[in-house]
């Protein structure tokens, strides 16, 4: 899913671990390929998936590597090999483990173009968490994978005749019918292969829908951009074109009038601006749980997050159960259409959105239209281009990790002054601006550095030039750097990348600096009207 600090899509990763296996190659093969450029690091062990797709479509094969890394031109998924695989594992184990060691046989980069990682039992089960189950309730999961879902409904009593899904592994239907069979003695033909996209459609024509629809739909699927934009009109999802918000419209539009949804999904969804439109619509209906389960899935560094709505219109006072760890407390549906891109924030609860609340009632302008931004310098081959001592023909260049909010540490890296074979460059006079703002790009605290002297930065490291905003580039860093404004980057979109649509979304208070020559935390809390506890948390004054 293409995108960096200039588009709205968040940016899914991989472990160097996982970047490895899928390629067939050596970890200290991937760090290489950092180093030359090949793959972009998102974060520590981290390479953005992005850069991944890029090097198997536009370097494997068509530049001298090595012969291994030419392997990952190819699936590597045999469908034959994984069919005579499930006949096998049928006839060896019992219930969810014929499942998991089918999905363990599949290739990495299988699992990653179809999105195929299957919901554990135990999600399954708690999903279904306060939901009066009955005999006669239709239930359906749009892409079914080795059945947990079904199995887990079936458990709770709907009866097997009326439990209904989908999948396009004809594998994976296989494991499901096998299991159904198994344990409850019912040879079901309700579970199919079909792509649950175009078998919505055929389901809505024929006037067919569902008391229950829990799944867990395939992130950040493969398909065409074409395919994604027909989906989205079909099912209203408007400019949310991944197949989360696909399959979640797609749900939508055969559920039963108070029929419950339940859908297990990337964190992305509650907090990127590409999710807003399909996060509007779910506002329409009655939300009743959010829930956190963390990091669910093994080789995926992203959370598996949950929704669970009941199809009812929605009234700004409905309570919403938010589940995180340990935690569980209530906050108002009010509570998330008061945020910026009505942001899914259930991290946070009622008094903190209060506060959040607080610092957007207070007169503000935002970044939106009065910056101008640029990326860092892309070389393509650091260790061509880059050196760690200074020479003649070359100047200082600062990284993401020279930057703190008071100083920036001495130049370790040193670049050559001719720019132009440099793979990404912005326009010069944004380096060479009067008064920039440098900031990190891959940091869970806003980071930013006041520059005057014109200096250079690498792509972890990006910049923004104010236009127009009423004060200086130097207070406008007083105030991105404070407390408060960090706390609420984290209370909003809880990310460890600083990208430039959030940015845009926080509140700048330029009217501190008409009474307030001086920046002070304090100072700056009184004028919000807002209290820091004693606990290191904040409140609103009554």
């Amino acid at each position: 899913m293409p995108t960096n600090i200039f588009g709205e899509i968040e940016i899914y990763e991989v472990t160097i671990e996982q970047a490895a296996k899928t390629v067939n190659v050596s970890t200290a093969t991937i760090r290489n390929w950092i180093k030359t450029g090949y793959l972009i690091q998102s974060g520590k062990g981290l390479i953005s998936q992005e850069s991944l797709e890029k090097f198997i479509s536009e370097v494997a094969g068509k530049e001298k590597l090595n012969a291994r890394a030419n392997k990952l031109l190819k699936d590597g998924h045999d469908h034959k090999k994984a069919s005579d695989k499930v006949d096998v594992l049928i006839k060896k184990y019992k219930g969810e483990k014929i499942g998991i060691e089918y999905e363990n046989s599949l290739s990495d980069s299988h699992r990653n173009k179809e999105g195929v990682y299957y919901t554990p039992s135990w999600i399954a089960k708690d999903l279904f968490k306060n939901i009066k189950i009955t005999s006669d309730l239709k239930f359906l999961d749009p892409c079914c994978g080795s059945g947990n879902f079904l199995i887990e409904a079936i458990q709770l009593g709907v009866a097997p005749e009326n439990v209904y899904g989908f999948d396009i592994d004809e594998n994976a239907v296989l494991i499901t019918r096998q299991r159904i069979k198994d344990e409850f003695g019912y040879d079901t033909e309700n579970v199919k292969v079909g792509d649950f996209l175009q078998e919505a459609a055929k389901l809505s024509r024929e006037g067919k829908s569902f008391d229950l629809i829990f799944t867990n739909p395939p992130w950040g699927k493969k398909i065409e951009k074409s395919a994604k934009e027909m989906y989205s009109s079909l099912y209203g999802c408007g400019n949310s074109l991944d197949t989360t918000s696909l399959f979640f419209g797609a749900s939508l539009s055969i559920l039963k009038p108070d029929g419950f949804l339940g859908f297990l999904i990337q964190e992305a969804f509650f907090n990127i601006t590409t999710f807003e439109d399909i996060r509007r619509k779910v506002m329409s209906k009655r939300i009743l749980r959010f829930v956190d389960y963390g990091k669910a899935f093994k080789g995926l560094v992203t959370k598996a997050q949950a929704i669970v709505i009941k199809n009812q219109t929605s009234n700004s006072l409905d309570l919403i159960e938010c589940c995180l760890e340990d935690k569980v407390f209530n906050r108002t549906l009010e509570s998330f259409t008061e945020n910026p891109k009505n942001i899914f924030n259930f991290w946070t609860n009622e008094t903190e959105a209060q506060v959040i609340k607080q610092l957007y009632s207070m007169p503000h302008v935002t970044l939106k239209g009065r910056a101008n931004w640029a990326l860092g310098i892309v070389t393509g081959n650091n260790d061509r281009f880059c050196i760690d001592e200074p020479k003649e023909g070359y100047v200082p260049i600062y990284k993401g990790s020279d930057i703190t909010k008071s100083e920036l540490k001495e130049p370790s890296t040193f670049i050559l002054n001719d720019f132009s074979n440099f793979q990404q460059v912005a326009p010069l006079k944004m380096y060479q601006a009067d008064e920039k703002l440098i900031y990190k790009f891959i940091s869970s605290d806003l980071c930013f550095f006041y520059d005057n002297q014109q200096r250079y930065v690498l792509n972890s490291a990006n910049i923004l030039v104010p236009i127009n905003l009423g004060i200086t580039a130097e207070q406008l860093t007083m105030l991105l750097n404070s407390e408060i404004i960090n706390w609420l980057f984290k209370k909003l979109f809880s990310t460890h990348k600083v990208l430039r649509g959030d940015l845009e979304l926080l509140p700048i208070h330029t009217d501190y600096f008409s009474s307030n020559r001086e920046f002070t935390e304090a100072d700056y809390l009184n004028y919000l009207q807002i209290i820091k506890t004693s606990d290191g948390t904040y409140r609103a004054k009554d």
